[in-house]
């Protein structure tokens, strides 16, 4: 591997799916650089989640070529579960089990050798002020701190990149700048982050953002770039702008 691809956390060229007669990612190529908070935005219906099953090895795409975290989308989807983190825009934690009971049951399955468990757990628990929530169950916690605890989970083995996928939806402002904060921090510790929101001002805070139109990307840039490009204000305007010329949605 050359020097240039080692920095290269997400490589993808000409990736397809088509479902039947629908061609739901069409031709995508892009590069996601290591370390990097890439957003992947669109209208619904854009094509952003099946390219984001296709990259954390949920899904076969049809055609074309891609790598993540140096491992192939065809031939090693098991090897990309294993250095990725996923969270769903439905709660990735179990209702049923409390705090302590759900780190324990995730870091089992991320294979944390269990002397080392206890001691990031109890870490944790008390980095995110939840020690006296540790025995609630997960149910009893407000949303915002259900949030927060499932980014927590996603990352606790450390991978090279984490997948977030619609993370703040139904929070409030405050929480949504907490859970920022904490993926700065993810970011910083070297985790690469690759999220969809439909919050155009969460844009604002990654550093090069992706937008999909129809199954394709139609713009790619940094905000300020993007902003520059379409004498736009922010990045709704950048957003609506391309957008509006969408012919489906969900």
């Amino acid at each position: 591997m050359n020097s240039e691809n080692q920095n290269i956390a997400i490589k993808a060229e000409n990736i397809t799916k088509i479902f039947g007669d629908f061609i739901a990612v069409d031709n995508i190529t892009f590069e996601v650089k290591k370390g990097e908070i890439f957003g992947f935005l669109g209208a619904n219906g854009a094509g952003k989640t099946t390219a984001m099953r296709m990259f954390s090895g949920l899904s076969i795409p049809t055609s074309g070529t891609a790598t993540v975290a140096g491992f192939d989308v065809y031939k090693e989807t098991e090897k990309i579960k294993k250095n990725i983190g996923y969270m769903s825009q439905k709660f990735s934690l179990y209702n049923n089990l409390t705090v302590k009971e759900n780190l324990d049951f995730f870091g089992g399955i991320y294979g944390i050798p269990r002397k080392d468990l206890k001691i990031k757990r109890d870490a944790l628990i008390k980095k995110l002020g939840l020690e006296n929530e540790k025995n609630k169950l997960v149910s009893e916690l407000p949303l915002g701190w259900k949030q927060k605890l499932a980014f927590s989970v996603a990352i606790f083995h450390e991978p090279e990149i984490v997948f977030l996928d619609e993370p703040t939806g139904g929070v409030d402002p405050v929480t949504r700048r907490q859970f920022w904060n904490m993926i700065y921090d993810a970011s910083d510790r070297g985790i690469t982050i690759f999220v969809t929101t439909h919050y155009m001002d969460e844009a604002e805070y990654c550093d090069r953002v992706s937008i999909m139109v129809d199954g394709k990307i139609a713009a790619l840039d940094t905000p300020s770039t993007l902003k520059k490009q379409f004498n736009a204000k922010n990045m709704d305007e950048v957003f609506y702008e391309l957008a509006r010329g969408a012919k489906r949605s969900e």
